[in-house]
C-alpha cells in the first residue's frame, strides 16, 4: 500500500536512531498507515516546533513516532518500540 505523505529526515539522525532504538525511519513510515494509530501532541516548549508522536502498528510491533509537521512532508525525528503507557493507550482506544 503506498503511504498518502511525504517523509523526510535528517540522515546522521537516521543512524544514531536505528542504533538506539533498532528502528529505520524508512520502516516507521509504516506506522502512518495504521489506521489505528493514536496521534498526539508533544510539542516541547523549549524550541517552539510543534511535535506530534503518533503509535501504531508496524509488521506486527507497536512503535512510538515523534515527528514535525512541516507543510506537507513529516519530518520524523524519532522512531522506537512504544512503551508500556503507549501501549495501553493504542489498546483502550
Amino acid at each position: 500500500m503506498a503511504l498518502p505523505l511525504d517523509f523526510d529526515w535528517h540522515d546522521g539522525k537516521a543512524a544514531s536512531n536505528q542504533t538506539k532504538h533498532g528502528v529505520s525511519f524508512e520502516d516507521a513510515r509504516q506506522v502512518f498507515l495504521d489506521p489505528r494509530r493514536i496521534d498526539v501532541d508533544a510539542s516541547r516548549a523549549v524550541d517552539g516546533e510543534e511535535r506530534r508522536k503518533t503509535t501504531g502498528l508496524m509488521a506486527g510491533k507497536l512503535l512510538s513516532v515523534v515527528y514535525a509537521p512541516r507543510g506537507n512532508v513529516v519530518w520524523i525525528i524519532s522512531a522506537r518500540r512504544a512503551n508500556p503507557k503507549e501501549i495501553r493507550s493504542y489498546v483502550q482506544s
